[in-house]
């Protein structure tokens, strides 16, 4: 039997919070904004200590939102990391201006400032970083060269629910910070997810583009798009909310119980950190095998799973290898293309036992 990568954690609570939703009858609302998704956003923007938070109904919205609410439009560029999921890269083209894909920090694998301030141009309209796999970015140099430039930061946190940067939920040195809730993320809706920030501004143009650009029923003042979550979605989240601190500790139970197992093995294995400032929400445990190429890296894994071990790999293939992607330009990206040779993740979700985590740990062992 396989032990997952991630698996939804769902318990009776979210099937009578869904089933209480469908007695009321009030399945959506035509603004975006029903009685449980207003819930939903009060306590999310809690949980964060942003001023606002506006539900969508997918993490991918909750981006394209986002470049929108930036004024990302034709002609402009928007630099973000190539090591992300595609969703990043996708809402930059979809938006009608050019990724520029900029280098990683090869031990925190997030985008690095350095890299960041020499891809600016004038053409530049925002910068988007990645907490990837739950470990914030490093935000706070970022946000400081866009104010020198007069540039929008957008924070993808949708692996980060819980993550703490400087002493702050993550999110918060962003302009806007992103999140899903997909299935396999620490909190889930199914799907669905959220643009938290403490600018009216972008908040008020958050809530257009969610409905239509609607700002009363029927009159668009705006292009818009149908962003709402719904309100199913949005009781299963409160509902997760509330479990989300002991999903949490369970998480980063089993995190440091794998790396106390494999201590040893870091001469062959790179660990994954937590830098003095930062703190993981342990949404993916990533390993690097060190000196190793993809092909060892993926028989490593292929062997991993053949022994009831849900390893992944996240990301084999940086968005500007990707055929569509690679007309937006070369980008030499070295850190990027070593790393999606060599990484893979490993099951830290909290349906994962202890005892689990030593047989991963074992077999690991063995394998190497």
């Amino acid at each position: 039997m396989l032990i997952p990568i991630n698996v939804p954690q769902i318990g009776e609570e979210e099937i009578e919070a869904a089933v209480k939703v469908l007695k009321s009858g009030i399945l959506t609302h035509a603004l975006g904004s029903g009685p449980m998704v207003k819930r939903f956003e009060e306590e999310y923007a809690k949980l964060v200590d942003a001023k606002y938070a506006l539900a969508v109904n997918s993490g991918t919205a909750a981006l394209h939102a986002a470049v929108l609410a930036a004024g990302v439009s034709f002609g402009d560029e928007v630099i973000l990391p190539s090591f992300t999921f595609v969703a990043t890269a996708e809402v930059v083209v979809l938006a009608g201006a050019k990724p520029i894909f900029v280098d990683i920090d090869p031990v925190t694998y997030n985008i690095s400032p350095e890299k960041v301030e020499e891809a600016i141009t004038k053409k530049t309209r925002a910068i988007i970083a990645v907490d990837l796999y739950g470990l914030p970015a490093d935000l706070k140099p970022i946000k400081e060269i866009a104010d020198r430039y007069g540039l929008t930061v957008i924070e993808d946190a949708a692996q980060a629910h819980g993550a703490v940067y400087n002493g702050k939920p993550a999110g918060a040195y962003a302009d806007m910070a992103c999140w899903s809730f997909y299935a396999s993320k620490n909190m889930t809706t199914g799907e669905g997810g959220m643009v938290t920030t403490n600018n009216k501004e972008f908040a008020e143009k958050l809530r257009l583009f969610r409905c239509h650009g609607e700002m009363e029923k029927y009159k668009s003042v705006v292009l818009g798009h149908n962003y709402r979550m719904p309100e199913i979605q949005a009781a299963i989240g409160l509902v997760q909310l509330e479990k989300l601190p002991k999903f949490l500790a369970r998480r980063r139970e089993n995190a440091e119980r794998l790396t106390g197992n494999l201590t040893d093995l870091e001469s062959i294995l790179q660990l994954p950190i937590e830098p003095e400032n930062r703190k993981s929400s342990w949404y993916l445990y990533t390993v690097r095998l060190k000196e190793a190429d993809a092909a060892r890296r993926n028989a490593l894994v292929e062997r991993l799973r053949s022994e009831g071990i849900g390893a992944e790999i996240y990301y084999a293939y940086p968005i500007h290898l990707m055929p569509y992607y690679r007309k937006f330009g070369v980008f030499r990206l070295s850190e990027t293309e070593k790393a999606s040779e060599q990484v893979f993740s490993l099951p830290v979700h909290p349906g994962v036992t202890p005892e689990q985590i030593d047989f991963i740990s074992h077999k690991i062992r063995e394998t190497i």
